[in-house]
Parts: C-alpha cells; sequence; structure tokens
C-alpha cells in the first residue's frame, strides 16, 4: 500500500511573516515528568502537544498523575511524590526521550512496569541505560537491548553512585541525572567515558531540575551529585522549540525572506539553537560543521547546504543513526534521489556536494521519510526551490510539529497533498 504524500510547490518569492514555533519537546518532556515526580500541583505554561508529549503524559496519567489541559499549550500537572505501578504497559510509540526519561524514573515504582513502543522504537538501543540500572541494583531486562523494556522498582534508590556511558545518547545521562534526586542519600552520576551524545541536553536537564528544587553539584565535566531532596510543584514556563525554529530560519535563507519568530535568536538555551549561526552563513556555510552539540538540526542543515555555493562535509553524526530512523542514510537517500551525486557518506560523516544550480530545476523524486519528522520537514525545505520533490507520509510531523504544513501555507507556500 503506498503511502500518502505531499508535494512542495516552490513559492518563487521570498517567504514573509510571522510564525510562533511550537513549544520545545526536550524541555516539554523534562517538565512533565519532574511536575508529575514532584508532591503538588505545577503549572506548565508554552508547551508542546504533540505525540511525542501526549506519549509522556498519557504513560504519567497511567502511574496515577493527574494531567489537565486547559488550553492548547498547557498542562496542569498534580502528583504525589511517587508514580505507582500502571495497570498495563506503558506504550510510548516512537517517542525516544519518553522511553529514556521513564526507564530511569520508574526505577522508584514499587512493582513492575513493562516500557514498549512502535516497530521504530524497537529498533532504538536501550542497553547502555540498563546496565547503568542493574549495576545499582534495579531489576530492569530487554531481550533484545531495545524495547520493549522490564522494570522492576523497589522505592527510592539506595546507591551512592550511578555511572553510564553516555556517548550513545545524552538522554541515558538526564535520564539518571533526574532519578537522583530521588534517592534516599545524595547521589553522584558519572561518566564511565568523555563524551556525551550533546552536553547541552544535560545543561536544559539541570535548569529544569533545579527549577523543582533539586540541589546538583556540579563535580566535573564528568560527575555530579545530587542531593536526595525529591521534586517540589512549580510554575514553569517553557520556551519555543529550537529545532523547529531552524526550518523556519533555513526557509528564510532559503527564498531571501523575513520570517519573524516573536522571540530572539539568542534567547534560545537549547543546543540546535546553535544551528542558526551556520544558517546565517548560507550560501557560504562552513565546509565542516561538526554535529555532534546539535543534531537535531543536522537534516535542516544538510538539505540547506545542498544548494550552498560550496561542498559541506558533517562530521561526528554516529548518534543520527539511532534516531527515529539511521538520519544519515536518509538523508543520502533522499539528497541522492532529488540530484544522484548530491550527498555521499564516509563513515559516519555526510558529505553534500552542493549544488546553487539545483534551485529552480524539476524532480520526480520521491523521499521515504521512514515515519520520521525531521525527515519530513528538513525535505520539505528543498521543495522551495526544486519542483516535483514527493515526501512521504507528511503526517509524521505529528511528533513534534503538528501544524509544519499549516504553518508553510501560512507563509503562502502552496502545497499538494496525495
Amino acid at each position: 500500500m503506498s503511502l500518502p504524500t505531499v508535494t512542495v510547490v516552490p513559492p518563487g518569492k521570498p517567504l514573509q511573516g510571522r510564525v510562533a514555533p511550537p513549544g520545545s519537546k526536550s524541555i516539554t518532556n523534562r517538565a512533565l515528568l519532574l511536575a508529575a515526580l514532584a508532591k503538588g500541583t505545577s503549572r506548565l505554561t508554552g508547551a508542546l502537544k504533540s505525540d511525542d508529549t501526549r506519549h509522556m503524559s498519557q504513560a504519567l496519567r497511567q502511574m496515577g498523575v493527574t494531567i489537565d489541559e486547559p488550553d492548547p499549550t498547557t498542562f496542569v500537572v498534580t502528583g504525589s511524590g511517587r508514580l505507582q505501578p500502571p495497570a498495563g504497559a506503558l506504550f510510548l510509540g516512537n517517542a525516544g526521550t519518553a522511553v529514556r526519561f521513564l526507564t530511569a524514573a520508574v526505577a522508584t515504582v514499587e512493582g513492575e512496569v513493562v516500557l514498549d513502543g512502535d516497530a521504530y522504537m524497537q529498533k532504538r538501543p536501550i542497553g547502555p541505560l540498563l546496565d547503568a540500572l542493574r549495576a545499582a541494583g534495579v531489576e530492569a531486562s530487554s531481550p533484545t537491548g531495545c524495547p520493549p523494556v522490564t522494570v522492576r522498582g523497589t522505592g527510592p534508590l539506595r546507591v551512592a553512585r550511578l555511572e553510564i556511558d553516555g556517548g550513545l545518547s545524552s538522554q541515558y545521562v538526564s535520564a539518571l541525572l533526574m532519578l537522583a534526586a530521588l534517592g534516599e542519600a545524595p547521589i553522584e552520576v558519572a561518566l564511565t567515558g568523555k563524551d556525551i551524545g550533546a552536553r547541552g541536553y544535560v545543561d536544559l536537564t539541570l535548569a529544569c531540575m533545579r527549577a523543582f528544587g533539586a540541589q546538583v553539584e556540579t563535580l566535573d565535566d564528568s560527575s555530579w551529585r545530587v542531593a536526595a531532596t525529591g521534586y517540589r510543584a512549580c510554575d514553569y514556563p517553557i520556551e519555543p522549540d529550537a529545532s523547529a525554529a531552524t526550518y523556519l530560519w533555513a526557509a528564510e535563507a532559503l527564498t531571501s525572506g523575513r520570517i519573524d519568530l516573536g522571540v530572539a535568536n539568542d534567547a534560545f538555551t537549547q543546543p540546535d539553537a546553535q544551528a542558526q549561526a551556520e544558517i546565517a552563513r548560507f550560501p557560504q556555510m562552513a565546509a565542516v560543521i561538526d554535529g555532534s552539540q546539535m543534531q537535531d538540526a543536522i537534516p535542516t542543515l544538510a538539505v540547506l547546504a545542498a544548494f550552498n555555493d560550496t561542498p559541506v562535509r558533517f562530521t561526528q553524526l554516529a548518534n543520527l543513526r539511532v534516531k527515529e530512523c539511521d538520519r544519515v542514510q536518509a538523508l543520502y537517500d533522499g539528497l541522492n534521489a532529488i540530484c544522484p551525486g548530491l550527498a555521499t557518506v564516509e563513515g559516519d560523516d555526510l558529505l553534500v556536494a552542493a549544488d546553487p544550480a539545483l534551485a529552480g530545476t524539476v524532480t520526480r523524486a520521491l523521499i521515504d521519510t521512514h515515519s520520521d519528522h525531521r525527515m519530513a520537514m528538513c525535505f520539505a525545505l528543498a521543495g522551495l526551490k526544486v519542483s516535483g520533490i514527493r515526501i512521504q507520509d507528511p503526517a509524521c510531523v505529528a511528533k513534534t510539529y503538528p501544524e509544519y504544513w499549516d504553518m508553510l501555507q501560512g507563509l503562502g507556500v502552496e502545497l499538494v497533498f496525495a
């Protein structure tokens, strides 16, 4: 059965207007979990309502947390300070953030919790986090090293130290840091290697934890001491999503337009905001771009690089291979579908040949998104310059940016759904 497609018709003019990006997915899911672990009622404003945050909020409801949604950007969360055993398995779709954060958090649940997801999630590794929990005395198992995962918790942690290899994903580190505040005594969280997938996301986690009353001391570049404070309820404003903003910045650059996001570029605290500096250089982007600290922005930058004046090599992309899909391969396939030879892969590096003459051409490229929201959104940018690009499964953007297609149409872009 063929999937639905959307074709973006090149507007042939600068895109201009005002667009309010959705709330940050990363911050919303952190705040939802911490509010659920806190005693009392928290109000989260500016939040993202999408598939990912829906999976997180529903899982928390299954564990006894009351969550009300009085308007499209607000969650009101009332918790007792602890999660209860759910009646059934927690189904989390392909929400990697939710799966990893909850796998650690449910270690404090007195009982068994099963966490599962869709077919894509069942291919996403979680072994290092399970290893860390088992080393701390928590029963945590997975037959494949990917979800489904079974965790049998016994209440507050009774360990002095948690160790984790954060090289594959910073979410493992964040998950343990948030768990550590629920110990019976202070817990040191330490990296077993020097690398973290994206250190900026750990900083986001620490900021969110402190807002909810946690006391965290940074010992050095690879260890933290977290006091046994638990969490307290608070009102927490959530900033716009920087990953979503990258599509708007790139659309502005590609069309020589002017899009007002309603927030200053330097107001973002999320790591993907670093991409704005690279986008601002277009069509003279850097020859080499390190993707390790702004992973979700790399698809945007890779498509933009296709229209750059000179080739761009993207490095440190190993973590992109274990996202919603293998994004290195998906970018390679999609770029070469638009123009053979446009991209090559060397190890985990992606080389984009760059060809400004692509603008104004016509193709019959069919982009397999692998149900990955970022593949759909980034290749829509190519459609602003090249006619005929068909993007499969346009509804997958609901994972983090449900209004994405409406946003483009609001800027005057014609879309053809089939």
